[in-house]
């Protein structure tokens, strides 16, 4: 049985806001320049020497830090993680500087979420998601590139899943960067493609897809998947873009890449669903919430999102935990 202190371990906000903090300070980079103490390292991050002194002692007692009798502090265990060097360093992942890792603090407006259905990025931030991504193209670019890391430990899985080729072409719609296009097109010898997003996402994907050599066989097009779509792909990719949405959202961009996919076109949807197809990440489900008013789905949930959008599904192809649910318009197989 679980006993209230376990309870209260998993509901204290203070340790991980106390990590979270020391990732954005970076103070494991500066310890890694030799042992410092408590003033030594406010000098160097910029901080309050007490308060600074306080958030080690912390670091301390949870067994991320180490202090020696001189009262210089060095990383420990998993501490060394915060360190941007590190193999699997998780600073960047964790710096409330940034976009990504700073939308993490709207989880403590999930309760607004929970009650209403809706996102809770707003209540915290005054503004969507996507609204202050837009105004701030340094962070766009931080989100672009932390997308593509996050899709290359799928983009194998995902281009093995499926005959890409046998589609000519593919538009990989809010493809991001490029980076799972770029995996397809390696894949896939005789494909071409192009990634469908945002302008200045669209510019650095059409870069990256250069910079792999795939200049002659791949390109971007600057686009709103709300809008109508460029025709002519033999189908229409949405990798881990669905589930950023509401239902209604979802559908009406499912019912684009429709239309640009008719009459004899697929469209793609490649989603963690888990290995069993219907077992979502629920950390992942509430972010989608939390975040976008989204939702991470089971292949049944999007099959029933596909015919609202005039699609029906034609063949579900499992690549990890990942699902890629092949539609097809209405009336074609």
């Amino acid at each position: 049985m679980t006993g209230p202190a376990d309870l209260w371990d998993m509901a204290d906000l203070l340790t991980p806001m106390a990590v979270r903090t020391a990732a954005t300070l970076r103070l494991a980079d500066h310890m890694a320049q030799g042992a410092r103490t408590a003033p030594e390292l406010a000098r160097a991050c910029g901080a309050d020497a007490d308060a600074l002194g306080r958030l080690l002692a912390h670091l301390v007692r949870v067994g991320v830090v180490d202090r020696d009798a001189q009262g210089r502090h060095r990383t420990r265990g998993e501490g060394e993680r915060l360190r941007s060097d590190h193999p699997d360093s998780l600073r960047a992942e964790l710096d409330l500087e940034e976009h990504l890792p700073r939308a993490e603090l709207a989880l403590t407006e999930l309760v607004h979420s929970v009650r209403t259905g809706g996102a809770a990025f707003p209540e915290r931030f005054g503004r969507g998601f996507w609204e202050v991504l837009a105004d701030d193209p340094e962070r766009a670019q931080v989100y672009d590139r932390r997308m593509g890391t996050d899709v290359a430990k799928d983009a194998e899985a995902i281009a093995a899943a499926y005959d890409w080729g046998a589609l000519g072409g593919v538009a990989d719609v809010g493809g991001g960067d490029g980076t799972l296009l770029a995996a397809l097109l390696r894949a896939h010898p005789g494909l071409r493609g192009a990634v469908v997003d945002r302008p200045d996402t669209a510019r650095r994907a059409r870069s990256l897809l250069q910079e792999a050599g795939f200049g002659d066989r791949a390109g971007a097009v600057a686009a709103d998947f709300f809008s109508p779509l460029p025709r002519g792909y033999g189908g229409y990719l949405l990798s881990a873009v669905v589930h950023d949405w509401d239902r209604a959202s979802a559908v009406e961009i499912l019912r684009r890449c429709a239309e640009a996919a008719a009459p004899q076109g697929r469209v793609l949807v490649a989603e963690n669903t888990g290995a069993d197809g219907e077992s979502p990440d629920t950390a992942l489900d509430l972010r989608m919430l939390a975040f976008f008013g989204g939702k991470d789905r089971g292949v049944g949930e999007l099959r029933e999102l596909g015919e609202e959008a005039g699609l029906r599904t034609v063949g579900v192809h499992p690549a990890g935990r990942i699902s890629v649910v092949e539609m097809a318009p209405a009336g074609r197989m």
